[in-house]
């Protein structure tokens, strides 16, 4: 029973440790019980042992060994059990060797800035870890780039010399470059005997294990580390290094980063650097040219202040010289025509010559005036309509005469491709030709003077790549000409050019205001001369077509030019005269007659019917504007009323309910002409009344405010007598043969501007 028990117990239920307790036996039976007994000892033993050892596996402990006797499939199983162990003990060694080893090196490379250091760090480190004894780390790319085109570059070593694999596009040779390509490591186990040699003091010889480790990062290469041992790498350092190089790639893209993002830090702050400093100079120089500006902007205001002032006195001059000027021209006008046939020739001679002088007087007012205009920015421009062939009738009619006095040629060449009609201010244009041409009569004493007109090209000044059209009016002259140091200074303001006969004469202002007015026309003049063989000074403006204004007129047609180049009919002379007086040329219509014109004719007789027996009154605090108007409407047949200032005006008009017409003066003391204007077309009775404003101050505006107050027609002071009683003439017989539409009735004074 015990024996059964024992048995059961150990070899069925697995319960160890028992034992027989059998007492008084002897002989068979009791050398079974000692077997079961024995039996069930050494299997608790070796069972209990067995379970110790996997129990301290199970928890960690790779040292336990089974240590208990054994034979026959036990002892082949506790062999198993304690190789089993001892493998695992190894693999957790290497685990453990890995984990430990990995994490020490990460840790030592970090805080590191340097490349250099870095891979130094490394073999100084690894090369022993693996029992290697040679050791080399070739870096791609030495700036820094991470760019393995460029090659690799050796920058550290253990036991190893210093040696740089220069491949130009490929980044290493043979298996480095394999080993790149591949981005994996490459194990050479046996090399042939010289292929590396590590030596000591005392002795070198032929490694049996060569390894080359690509670093790579992400998708490229950045170093490789090439290995040497004299025993074999094992299998837990080919892991190690396989694991390694990630840690190395990201530590190596860091510093390669970190250098890159100091470098942009450092540029960075030193272009904020730079910018502070820039900034506090740009405040500085803003805080100067605030300053600056505040100066300019003072000056600016002294310099609007004094050309204010410049235009208010040079307006406020041209009334008070003007209102004696007036006079004085109207009396040598009615002395020139010596109706009552008085006067000697010399007289009239003399009397020519004192209008003469009074215009050349206007003239210097007017050339000021203009001046100042253009030097204040106040010179208006007003471009229109203008048939070319108008323009020109103009000229020929102005210089034809002249031509004819001075005994020289006088020719208009107009090419076939110049346009029939121009988009420009004719008044301005005008007054350029008519500088141009006197300087040319003036300065040349024999050959002839010659306009030529034709369509040219020419570059933008403002924009050189456009090449735009221009209309060039070319005066030629067979004069003096000019010196070349003086083509440029003739177009400042006062200057003139050197006539070896001495005839200057002028104000020197033509060629200055004509270059001013060129500009607002958007051409230029052009100035060539070649002394004693003459001169050219062409015009240029734009050709430019506007809108399309209806003249009720046939446009120009080709071939007209040659007439212009024909004389014009000549009035016979006066006795006395001295010279061919020309016979009278009419303007061109809405434009004003030349300014050298011979002295500004007889009153025509076809005139009289219609003036005569009209009645004017005359508003003007001025006596001899009054005397002398009074002449030259009473020569025409015309009573005459006059008061000196505007109440007077309006009490004398009342009184005279018979006046026709009245000459209204603007600048009066208390009520000024604007205020009796308008107090008169107050008044019913002279909702038709005639009135012609009349002043000796020329300001931008005054025309429109005239009219607005009440007037018909604007004449400026010096008004010439013959335009007067031709304005006169219009009002009083709007209907007549010879009137024109508003706009575009002839004047025949620079001084009388049409509405």
């Amino acid at each position: 029973d015990e024996v059964t028990r024992v048995a059961r117990e150990v070899g069925t239920e697995g319960n160890l440790g028992g034992q027989a307790q059998v007492r008084g036996v002897s002989g068979v039976w009791k050398d079974l019980t000692n077997n079961v007994n024995e039996l069930a000892l050494n299997l608790t033993s070796q069972v209990r042992n067995i379970a110790e050892v996997t129990s301290a596996v199970t928890q960690g402990d790779m040292s336990r060994m089974i240590t208990v006797e054994t034979r026959g499939e036990v002892s082949e199983l506790k062999n198993n059990i304690n190789q089993m162990v001892s493998n695992l003990r190894e693999t957790t060694q290497a685990k453990d060797w890995l984990e430990s080893n990995l994490t020490r090196l990460a840790g030592l490379m970090q805080g590191h800035r340097d490349l250099m250091e870095v891979a130094d760090l490394v073999l100084r480190e690894l090369t022993p870890l693996v029992k290697a004894q040679y050791g080399a780390f070739f870096l791609a790319d030495a700036d820094g780039k991470g760019d393995p085109g460029k090659g690799l570059v050796y920058i550290a070593g253990y036991a190893s010399q210093e040696r740089t694999l220069d491949t130009g596009e490929m980044p290493g040779h043979g298996l480095v470059q394999q080993a790149i390509q591949q981005k994996k490591r490459i194990l050479i186990e046996d090399p042939p005997p010289g292929y590396i040699t590590i030596n000591s003091g005392i002795g070198e010889g032929t490694p049996i294990s060569v390894v080359i480790i690509p670093i790579p990062f992400e998708d490229k290469v950045l170093g490789v580390i090439e290995l040497a041992s004299f025993s074999r790498f094992s299998n837990v350092h080919l892991a190690f290094f396989d694991q390694f190089v990630d840690t190395i790639g990201v530590a190596i893209n860091t510093i390669i980063a970190n250098s890159r993002t100091e470098a942009l830090l450092g540029q960075s702050q030193q272009l904020t650097t730079q910018l502070q400093d820039r900034s506090v100079e740009l405040q500085r120089q803003q805080a100067e040219l605030q300053r600056s500006n505040e100066q300019l902007e003072e000056k600016a205001a002294q310099l609007a202040s004094a050309s204010r002032y410049k235009s208010e006195f040079l307006a406020n001059m041209s009334h008070e010289l003007r209102s004696p000027l007036s006079s004085l021209l109207i009396y040598a006008r009615l002395l020139c025509d010596d109706t009552d046939g008085n006067l000697s020739a010399d007289e009239q001679s003399f009397a020519q010559n004192i209008y003469q002088s009074g215009y050349d007087l206007l003239q210097l007012i007017n050339d000021i005036l203009d001046l100042s205009k253009v030097e204040a920015g106040r010179m208006d421009i007003q471009p229109r309509y203008l048939p070319l062939a108008k323009l020109l009738d103009y000229v020929n009619a102005t210089f034809r005469p002249i031509a004819a006095d001075h005994g020289l040629g006088f020719d208009i060449e107009v090419s076939q491709d110049a346009p029939h009609d121009l988009y420009s201010d004719g008044q301005r244009l005008q007054q350029i030709l008519r500088n141009l041409l006197s300087n040319a009569f003036k300065f040349t004493s024999e050959g002839h003077v010659r306009l030529r007109v034709e369509k040219v090209t020419g570059v933008d000044d403002e924009s050189p790549d456009t090449v735009d059209e221009f209309l060039a009016f070319a005066v030629e002259d067979t004069g003096t000409g000019i010196p070349p140091d003086k083509l440029t200074t003739i177009f400042e303001a006062f200057e003139q050019a050197h006539d070896p006969h001495g005839r200057t004469g002028g104000t020197g202002l033509g060629l200055s205001i004509s270059r001013e007015l060129a500009g607002l026309l958007g051409g230029k003049i052009v100035a060539e001369s070649e002394p004693g063989r003459g001169s050219t000074f062409t015009l240029l403006v734009p050709v430019a077509t506007g809108p399309a204004v209806g003249t009720g007129e046939q446009q120009p047609r080709r071939g007209e030019a040659a007439a212009w180049a024909a004389p014009r009919e000549l009035a016979p002379a006066r006795p006395g005269d001295g010279a061919v007086r020309p016979a009278e040329p009419a303007a061109p219509p809405g434009e004003v007659e030349p300014a050298s014109r011979a002295p500004h004719r007889a009153q025509k007789n076809r005139e009289a019917p219609i003036l005569s027996g009209a009645h004017i009154l005359i508003v003007d605090d001025d006596p001899r504007m009054v005397t002398a108007l009074t002449h030259v409407f009473g020569r025409a047949g015309m009573s005459v009323s006059h008061a000196v200032n505007g109440e007077e005006g309006i009490s004398t008009l009342d009184q005279n309910p018979d006046v026709s017409l009245v000459v209204m003066d603007i600048m009066m003391p208390g009520m000024d002409g604007y205020e009796t204007m308008q107090a008169i077309r107050s008044d019913p009775r002279y909702k038709a009344l005639p009135i012609i404003a009349l002043t000796a101050k020329v300001v931008a505006g005054e025309p429109e405010k005239a009219i607005a107050a009440g007037a018909n027609e604007y004449v400026h002071k010096p008004a010439d007598a013959n335009a007067l009683l031709g304005v006169v003439r219009s009002l009083l017989d709007p209907e007549g043969p010879d009137a024109e539409p508003s706009g575009d009735r002839p004047a025949a004074s620079p001084n009388i501007e049409a509405t």
